[in-house]
Order: structure tokens, then C-alpha cells, then sequence
């Protein structure tokens, strides 16, 4: 089948190709502003076949971003060339910080080696040193406004392409709406635009410091259009392969582009040719109003990842899983609440996990006058639990849930506690058809429970299914799935790029950073990084020594 496939350049130069034509909507999107952004006359998309391979002749788009959540937005607001400086009027509270940012006043943050010594929630230093101008010393318990006021620098703009599957926001728009965020609202913000400002002007009420995840996507995406950054952003996308493209060495050390792709790869496997990584291949589809897929193919010299870590539900991997009564979201349990499916039942809802989510599906389940049996492996004394990191003045809820895990265990009168049991050091084994489940527990004793539906709410993993072997190759630990905390991508700490893949950056949770303060670091870290390569690519080619064709 044909896809739509789009060529331009760092340079902004675009051309035209002989062979089949047609509109489509998403590709004609990218030429048209491009085509305006660059200076350029651009009338249709050609055509290509999935098998042929694009010649050297070729040019690219430089920067693809994957993700349009919180980690996207941010790393497009600082490519479009925004520029953070010291205010004027600011005073970091770390003294040799400040002393820094002082002597260097003149220059914005992007260009200047700040984040040696600082240390913080992150292990990302560039993410610390981000979150501590952004907020200072709000691990203390203050509230000390930015040191920092934004400069948008034409100059620096990088053009770009930011590609989500649904409005600018993320995973934020599907959250459940009725729990509150773990962090403030002030903390949930992106650069340049204050979120309490933001919602006293739209006159929503916030009672609080925390606020509601519909709260947070409402802003996000208001963010994006205020910030005028809604040219690089393109909805309703899916992304089914990112994908290295190569080219041969000749025996006098000359390249040349491979002209059919599954023989180039065929070659690589057998390791009969000698290759050079060439730019990035991203193909997906974008799916129409009417429903269908419209097919596309970029071609980067870049790619950020920034997908988040909510596209697959953590599993059990036991009997009886994917039974319809058992769920993995709370969207979906929330929906068969809203339908009324629990209403009048006797059987208890069962609830497995010991994390935030599986808290809120608890306080959710509790507030609707439906039983739960709550299920974990752990002990309820175990300090590594959520719950031992908060405050209970600031999240009395979860406490209040952690209280009843302690205080409301099987081992005592369950007459006593009809709405709420849990099973501390309790292992599923298996789900059985009559909706009744195995329990298992730290000593062995096996246990039969009776219930109504399940919710195995055990975390959730990135789907990285689009990139080569699933991405396994790029993780600390090599050929393992890539989670958030075991085994987040392996970076450069200060560049975000790959460490085992050139040209191929991730931010936010893919890299460990899994609260939104911390991931606006991995977009100040790539923007540099990106900049100090242009302006260098800038001066090969004013020199005469750099060549035409995007191709690094």
C-alpha cells in the first residue's frame, strides 16, 4: 500500500518529485506550514512505495517528536525558541547558584553549564538544576516564585513535528477525573505561563493545591495554542514504526544508498556490507474523521521519544487474565460503575496493587457504597510503600486507605469491616470463570475469594512496539522491557540523547523522570543539545565544508 511521505530540510529547502500525487490532509498540513514557516512554495505530496528506499538526494525533517503530553509540549515551546534568562529583580536562595546565574546574565540557561553539585529528587542533574530555577527549594516546603522570565528567539527555532494520539495533553485526558493529582498544581505547570494565573482566568475554581487531572489536560492543551506552538502539533496520530535508515560503503569508501529496503536489511544481517547509520524513518497513520487511516512517512534526522509510561497496563501474568471481568484501567472501572453494573451486587469488588492508583479505585469503589477486597504482596509496615512518603496533612485520603490496609486485615473480624478487607503478603495465582480468584499467601496458604469484578491495578509499562526489538536494546539493562523504574532508556544525563543509539532522545518517565517538574529538564537538555549542533552544522556550511542534503 502507498504512503503519504513528506521531505524538508533543516535549510528549509523542499522538492518536488515525479510519480503519482493526490491531497491528503495530514501531509498537506506539514508542506503548507513548512512550506509558509521556511519560505517555500509547496503544492502536493508525492507518493512511494513502503519498499523504496528515499536516495541521498533526500531531505529531512529535523526533529520528530513522539508524545504530545507534558514532555512534548515542553521540549516544542523551548525548540520554537523560547529562552530562558535570570529576571532581573531574582535572588536564587542558593548562594553559589546565584553566583553563577550572575556572572552569566547575559546568556540564556540553554547556553550555560549550571548543574554541577546540585543534587535533588531526580537523578538527572539537568533536571534538577531545571526544577530548582523553575522552583526553588520547594523540597523545603517553599513557595518561591521562578528565577526565570522566557524570551522567544526566532533565531533558535528548530523546526519540528510533534505527533500524539489524541489533543495536546496526553495520557492526561484519559485520567480518571474525579481523584486529585499527587503533586500541586504549580508543579503540574509548564514554562511561561502560571497555572493558578491561567485558571483564574478562566475562573475555575481551585480549592486547592491539588487539583483535578481534567484540570491539568485543560491546560496543557491551552497551553499549547497560547503559546502559539499549535502549527507543530498534529492530533489523531498513530506511529507504527520508527526505523534506522543505512547506507553502503563502497570498497573506496564512498556511500551510496541501498535502493530496496528489505535487501539492505538482509545485507545488515548478514553483515556482508559495510553500512553507515544514516536519518530516522517514522511511519504511522493518522486517523481520519470518518475513521479511516490515512498512511504517512517522515524521514528525521532526529527523534525524541516522549510517550509516557501509560500506554500498557501492568499484568499479572496469571490464568484466567483477560477474562471480561477483569480490568486493568480505572477508566474502565469507572465506566462500569457509571453503567450501574455494580449496583445491588453482593460480591465485593477485587482490587490488586499497593500503589496511587489502586488507592483511588479504592476510595472510588468505597465512595459508591461498594465492598472491596484489596489485594498486595507487600507488608503493610514495608517503608518503601507510596504511602509512607506523604504527608498526611496534604493527601489525608490516602492515608486514610493506608489505615484501613493496616487496621481492616482478613486476619481480623470480617464482620467488622464488611466494606473494606485486605490481604496484605497475598499473591494472585489465578482468575476462575464462575468470577472467583486464587489467593496465595507469604506462607503458602491458598485461599478462594468470591467477587463481582477485578481491577489489577499494578503500574504500567511504555509500549514502544514501533521501534526495533521493541526498544530493549536501549535500556540500562539490554533485551528487558523498558520500564520507568527497573530499567528506564540510558541516556547521556545531559544531552538526553541515547546512549546506545545516536540521534534518538527520551525524556520524562522513559527516563526515570516521572513527575512533570522533573521532566521539563529533558527538554532544556535536548533543546541545547540541538542547538549546539545546528550552529555548528550553521558554520560547515558557511565554510563550504558541509553538504545539502540533511543527511548527517
Amino acid at each position: 500500500m502507498p504512503v503519504w511521505c513528506c521531505r524538508c530540510s533543516l535549510a528549509g529547502h523542499f522538492r518536488t518529485y515525479s510519480g503519482p500525487e493526490t491531497e491528503g490532509q495530514l501531509l498537506n498540513s506539514f508542506v503548507q506550514y513548512f512550506g509558509d514557516s521556511l519560505g517555500r512554495k509547496i503544492k502536493r505530496m508525492p507518493l512511494i512505495e513502503e519498499t523504496v528506499l528515499p536516495g541521498d538526494s533526500l531531505l529531512t525533517l529535523p526533529v520528530v517528536i513522539i508524545g504530545n503530553g507534558p514532555s512534548g509540549i515542553c521540549l516544542s515551546y523551548l525548540l520554537s525558541g523560547y529562552r530562558p534568562y535570570l529576571s532581573p529583580e531574582a535572588i536564587h536562595p542558593n548562594p553559589i547558584l546565584h553566583t553563577k546565574l550572575e556572572e552569566a546574565r547575559h546568556l540564556s540557561i540553554v547556553d550555560q553549564y549550571l548543574s554541577e553539585g546540585l543534587e535533588g529528587r531526580s537523578s538527572n542533574p539537568v533536571a534538577v538544576l531545571f526544577d530548582t530555577l523553575l522552583h526553588p527549594d520547594a523540597d523545603f516546603g517553599y513557595d518561591y516564585p521562578p528565577v526565570l522570565h522566557w524570551k522567544l528567539e526566532q533565531h533558535n527555532y528548530i523546526p519540528h513535528i510533534v505527533l500524539g494520539k489524541g489533543p495536546p495533553g496526553g495520557a492526561w485526558h484519559s485520567m480518571e477525573g474525579s481523584m486529585l493529582t499527587i503533586s500541586f498544581g504549580d508543579w503540574m505547570e509548564l514554562p511561561g505561563l502560571s497555572f493558578k494565573e491561567w485558571a483564574a482566568s478562566k475562573r475555575r475554581n481551585i480549592k486547592s493545591d491539588r487539583v483535578m487531572p481534567e484540570e491539568i489536560a485543560c491546560y496543557y492543551k491551552h497551553y499549547v495554542k497560547v503559546m502559539g506552538l499549535q502549527k507543530n502539533f498534529r492530533d489523531n496520530v498513530y506511529i507504527t514504526s520508527v526505523s534506522r535508515l543505512y547506507r553502503e560503503k563502497d570498497d573506496e569508501g564512498r556511500s551510496h544508498q541501498n535502493e530496496d529496503l528489505k535487501t539492505q536489511r538482509s545485507e545488515m544481517e548478514d553483515g556482508q556490507k559495510s553500512l553507515i547509520k544514516r536519518n530516522w524513518e517514522v511511519r504511522g497513520y493518522q486517523r481520519a474523521t470518518d475513521g479511516s487511516h490515512v498512511p504517512f512517512c517522515l524521514f528525521a534526522e532526529n527523534v525524541a521519544l516522549a510517550t509516557g509510561t501509560f500506554d500498557s497496563p501492568g499484568r499479572l501474568q496469571v490464568e484466567g487474565e483477560d477474562f471480561p471481568f477483569v480490568l486493568h484501567s480505572m477508566s474502565d472501572f469507572g465506566a462500569v460503575i457509571s453503567k450501574g453494573k455494580l449496583r445491588g451486587k453482593a460480591d465485593p469488588v477485587l482490587i490488586v496493587g499497593a500503589g496511587l492508583t489502586a488507592a483511588d479505585a479504592v476510595l472510588c469503589a468505597y465512595n459508591n457504597n461498594i465492598p472491596v477486597v484489596h489485594v498486595f504482596r507487600r507488608r503493610v509496615t514495608d517503608t518503601s510503600l507510596i504511602f509512607k512518603q506523604l504527608p498526611k496533612k496534604l493527601y489525608p485520603e490516602y492515608h486514610k486507605v493506608y489505615h484501613m490496609m493496616c487496621t481492616q486485615s482478613h486476619t481480623m473480624d470480617s464482620n467488622q469491616h464488611s466494606a473494606y478487607t485486605s490481604f496484605p503478603e497475598h499473591n494472585v495465582l489465578s482468575f476462575k470463570p464462575e468470577m472467583k480468584c486464587v489467593l496465595q499467601s507469604a506462607s503458602g496458604l491458598k485461599k478462594i475469594l468470591k467477587f463481582s469484578v477485578a481491577l489489577v491495578l499494578i503500574g504500567s509499562h511504555p509500549n514502544l512496539f514501533f521501534l526495533k526489538d521493541q526498544g530493549h536494546s536501549i535500556g540500562h539493562h539490554s533485551n528487558q522491557p523498558i520500564t520507568c523504574k527497573g530499567n528506564p532508556i540510558e541516556i547521556d544525563p545531559y544531552t538526553y540523547e541515547c546512549t546506545k543509539e545516536a540521534n534518538l532522545f527520551a525524556l520524562g518517565p522513559l527516563v526515570g523522570d516521572n513527575f512533570v517538574r522533573f521532566l521539563k529538564g529533558g527538554a532544556l537538555g535536548i533543546a541545547r543539545c540541538l542547538a549546539i549542533r545546528q550552529k555548528k552544522k550553521h558554520e560547515l556550511i558557511e565554510s563550504g565544508d558541509g553538504g545539502g542534503d540533511g543527511v548527517p
